[in-house]
């Protein structure tokens, strides 16, 4: 009951700053087709876009690296997936995109793209520890995402390079059919293919990325400098839709699992949303943590643009101070107020 009045009271509090239903502003919503993409199709679901006067419209890529340039072009409004090289190379070549919000993170429990190991290599022998990734065949989403940086660290662990192993990027449920038919001996997957390959006999879950660097800040939300010079009423109103998804998100959450008191609703609207059809992979996988609060982990960015310039794939100065913008969680937050305390976690220092 408290949460339907809650749900009134910001609905009759935002009225006069939301146009009229005839006069939606349609935007262009970039998804990376991960689970992280579930508070956007939520806001969507539950009509918190529409409240705010917006309509989107989702446009699926194989990775975050591939929207920099509709991004910069102003094609897309909006992108949600991992923070790249290409990102930062943009941005230092003097192409306005921003990070602006959490999208997916790794806290303890909520390692959302393991390490996946064919099986057989398990079962052989062949693969007993993070040392055998070497020479390996190892598939991931795209050359300088953010999953590099985690695959870094696991290989550091090791005391192995990047050169140590062979790269393959391909989109993630790509993955699953790579695993299955050996073309690749090991992946960095997110969910829900990471359960899906685990489910059809082909690999196994050797270790969380939540394990392997935890708090890394896999997904943000970016908005186009375009979207935010010529709509900026809209990128706020978007954010406050967003956030209010995000906590419904967590409200869904329980143990590492998608199974607290809103597990229900949000595994209907991932069932309805994507390709994955059947509601118990959902309920299987090892769901990402989500910042209730919108706000994004600099350390863990920092890190990661570090890793990119050490390899040469980052040549400029760009720092993260030209890329972040939090302005737009800050606004909603003034009107959301901070999510449920009890429920909420602090953020830690990224894993060196």
């Amino acid at each position: 009951m408290k949460k339907i009045l809650l749900t009134a009271i910001l609905l009759c509090g935002f009225a006069s700053t939301v146009p009229a239903a005839e006069t939606l502003t349609t935007l262009q919503v970039g998804i990376s087709s991960a689970s992280s993409d579930i508070a956007f199709f939520i806001a969507d679901k539950k009509g918190y876009f529409k409240a705010e006067g917006l309509a989107v419209v989702f446009t699926p890529f194989d990775s975050a690296a591939k929207m920099v340039a509709p991004l910069g072009a102003g094609q897309l409004d909006i992108g949600g997936g991992s923070p790249s090289a290409g990102l930062y190379n943009a941005v230092d070549r003097g192409i306005d995109i921003k990070i602006v919000a959490d999208k997916g993170s790794t806290p303890p429990g909520y390692g959302f793209q393991p390490l996946l190991i064919r099986k057989d290599l398990i079962d052989s022998g062949r693969f007993k520890s993070l040392k055998d990734l070497k020479g390996m065949k190892i598939a991931g989403s795209a050359p300088g995402s953010a999953s590099t940086s985690t695959l870094n660290e696991a290989l550091k662990t090791a005391g192995l390079k990047p050169s140590d192993v062979e790269r393959v990027f391909m989109a993630f449920p790509q993955h699953v059919l790579a695993l299955q038919n050996k073309a690749v001996d090991a992946a960095m997957t997110t969910e829900p293919s990471a359960t899906k390959a685990v489910q059809s006999g082909a690999a196994v879950r050797f270790v969380g990325d939540d394990v392997l660097y935890p708090y890394h800040q896999l997904a943000v939300v970016l908005y186009s400098g375009t979207f935010i010079k010529n709509n900026p009423a809209a990128a706020k109103r978007f954010m406050r839709a967003y956030l209010r998804a995000v906590r419904d998100y967590n409200d869904g959450l329980k143990d590492g699992k998608i199974a607290g008191p809103n597990a229900d609703e949000v595994v209907a609207i991932l069932t309805e949303y994507t390709n994955i059809k059947d509601p118990a992979v959902y309920r299987s996988i090892t769901p990402q943590g989500a910042n209730p609060d919108g706000k994004v982990h600099e350390p863990s960015l920092r890190n990661d643009l570090q890793y990119f310039k050490d390899e040469g794939q980052v040549l400029g100065k760009v720092t993260i101070e030209q890329v972040l913008d939090q302005s737009f969680v800050e606004a909603a937050l003034k009107d959301l107020g901070p999510y449920n305390a009890k429920l909420a976690k602090p953020a830690k220092p990224a894993k060196k």
